[in-house]
């Protein structure tokens, strides 16, 4: 990759993405009994971006999660977690994020702001992303990466199951990691073969 991505002129990165699910990767971690992390994923993910270089203001990302998709690796706490204890997946299906702002803050670091809605609740959150880089892929498709972390606390969006622990302290932390690796696959280049 010679020069900036950002300036590259062989690849056109405006116009509108579709989220790849079968290499994105949306998950969280979240410290259990105080020490152990546990790490999960929603292998459900569905999203799209409009990219607009000359007016960023203009760019806008969404992305829905199935919460029934939840996937920590194992089946009774994954069953817990949908439950109404947690995200409760048969009342509120979907996790959605859609962006009300996105801006270039340096080198392809991108700061993404906009409304996150877990449950009922809607709170308005930013999420800072690396872009990772752009390129055509074997299949003739333009894909681009990014990839960030951001640290939410469960309490504020309805998810206050814990249990107290003999020794002091909770079972669940209360301030969880979101882990976002995407890749978007920009419309009108995958071949039908690829999709």
């Amino acid at each position: 990759m010679h020069g900036e991505i950002m300036t590259d002129n062989e690849l056109d990165l405006s116009g509108d993405w579709d989220l790849d699910p079968a290499h994105s990767r949306i998950g969280f971690s979240a410290k259990h009994a105080m020490v152990a992390n546990v790490r999960g994923a929603f292998n459900e993910v569905t999203g799209s971006l409009h990219v607009d270089f000359d007016d960023t203001s203009k760019s806008t990302a969404e992305i829905a999660l199935g919460v029934a998709s939840i996937d920590s690796r194992n089946t009774q706490r994954d069953e817990h977690l949908r439950s109404a204890d947690f995200f409760n997946a048969e009342k509120w299906p979907e996790i959605v994020f859609r962006s009300t702002r996105i801006e270039e803050v340096g080198d392809n670091a991108l700061v993404v702001s906009g409304d996150l809605t877990i449950r009922d609740v809607t709170k308005s959150i930013t999420i800072p992303l690396e872009f990772t880089g752009a390129q055509t892929d074997a299949f003739g498709a333009l894909r681009a990466g990014f990839e960030g972390t951001r640290r939410i606390d469960r309490r504020e969006y309805g998810l206050e199951w814990n249990m107290a622990l003999d020794s002091g302290g909770w079972l669940v932390s209360e301030k969880i990691t979101l882990e976002f690796e995407i890749s978007a696959i920009k419309r009108g280049t995958a071949p039908e073969a690829a999709q």
